[in-house]
């Protein structure tokens, strides 16, 4: 395999919520969710920004992430994504700088161009533009979290006059910072220009472009190259919609029809995507386990299509778990915690000298009972032998 010493477990947290269910409960689901993966040891969560659809509810990554940073310990903490066209950088910049302080280098930046059109649309955005405006700001946020020197720089968009971070990071040189790459090779083309990390989903289709995992990688890679930076696989994060079970059938009873709903009330009939299958709702999670979009079964289903994944891209370094709510709160907190104890030891090289040490006793077992047996018998006779002494 391809995959690093110590894989990186995840999650990235849109979130999805059910219209009809309390926002405010559900916002305090996320954060309880948080907080149980920081007590089984994940290693970060990935927050996401939106303005409308219905369904995503977090409008300000950074506001969720000083909430959640208070109530964890070791988790690390990321703009899942931080939609750049809608913030002047500077302003971008600074907040996550303050955040890097105050989660004591906690916080990583995640950006993008946007995903929904509707919140483009309300700001008077217009989407062929938005990755152009990423690229530019992303740019700018580069220069503003190294520079020493006053920036001045005009856009069409925004302005920099004798521009300087009021607050330099804590974590040096900068905290890490990710480019999401979904559904185009814009997301890999920045990646690479810029030096950056990649969050991106395991199936890449987008408009005319439709490619494999390894050759999306290589845009990345020839991109860097081109700018004289450099890019690393232990930094690609994948995108992949999991649950888990104690077998492969409950797995898919628990998920069947919320995952269905999902699919089908949102993607489809609010965001416009195509449908996954013409058939009825409970049958999409089927067509999509099997085409391997999505992980349903147990903690072996997810390590063997860790590996698939592994073989498909030629090496990433961290899984990141679509969060949903597919399940009952018990089932999905069960599910994240089938990973943590079944899973994620056998990409972060937990088990090696454990398992080591095990056959070590397994084939040296005969002789060590006699070894055993001849102190036990050792010890009686030294008892005696005391007992008899004057």
């Amino acid at each position: 395999m391809a995959l690093p010493a110590r894989m990186k477990f995840g999650i990235f947290l849109g979130p999805f919520h059910w219209l009809g269910e309390n926002p405010t409960l559900a916002l305090e689901r996320n954060l309880e969710l948080i907080q149980w993966l920081d007590y089984l040891g994940f290693d970060e969560a990935w927050i996401g920004e939106h303005h409308s659809a219905g369904w995503e509810t977090i409008s300000s990554p950074e506001v969720f992430i000083a909430t959640a940073a208070e109530r964890t310990r070791h988790i690390k903490l990321g703009t899942g994504v931080l939609s750049l066209p809608y913030h002047h950088p500077l302003m971008a910049a600074n907040r996550m700088v303050l955040l890097d302080h105050l989660t004591r280098g906690r916080v990583m930046m995640g950006v993008g161009p946007g995903a929904l059109v509707t919140d483009a649309r309300m700001m008077g955005i217009n989407p062929l533009v938005q990755r152009r405006r990423m690229d530019e700001a992303l740019g700018i946020i580069m220069r503003l979290l190294t520079a020493t020197e006053p920036i001045t720089y005009e856009s069409e968009w925004f302005t920099l006059r004798d521009a300087l971070l009021h607050l330099r990071p804590y974590t040096q040189p900068h905290f890490p910072i990710a480019v999401a790459a979904a559904q185009s090779p814009s997301g890999m083309v920045l990646a690479g220009k810029h030096g950056c990390a990649v969050l991106s989903v395991t199936i890449i289709r987008g408009g005319a472009f439709t490619t494999k995992l390894s050759e999306f990688w290589d845009v990345a890679e020839e991109t860097a190259a081109e700018h004289g930076k450099t890019v690393n696989r232990d930094e690609w994060r994948l995108v992949l919609h999991v649950h888990l079970a104690e077998s492969r059938r409950e797995a898919l009873e628990q998920a069947r029809a919320g995952a269905g709903r999902y699919q089908r009330e949102y993607f489809e009939r609010t965001l416009g995507h195509d449908p996954v299958i013409d058939g009825p709702a409970d049958k999409i999670i089927d067509t999509m386990v099997e085409r391997g979009a999505w992980c349903v079964g147990t903690p072996d289903d997810l390590v063997a299509a860790i590996k698939r994944l592994d073989e498909a891209s030629g090496g990433y370094g961290g899984l990141l778990i679509q969060t949903t709510e597919w399940s009952t709160r018990e089932q999905m907190l069960h599910s994240y915690e089938l990973v943590a104890r079944y899973v994620m030891p056998q990409f972060q090289g937990s088990l090696a000298n454990l398992r080591q040490s095990q056959a070590l006793s397994a084939r040296t077992r005969t002789v060590l009972k006699d070894v055993r047996s001849g102190a036990l018998a050792r010890a009686h006779q030294d008892y005696l032998d005391q007992r008899e002494r004057p």
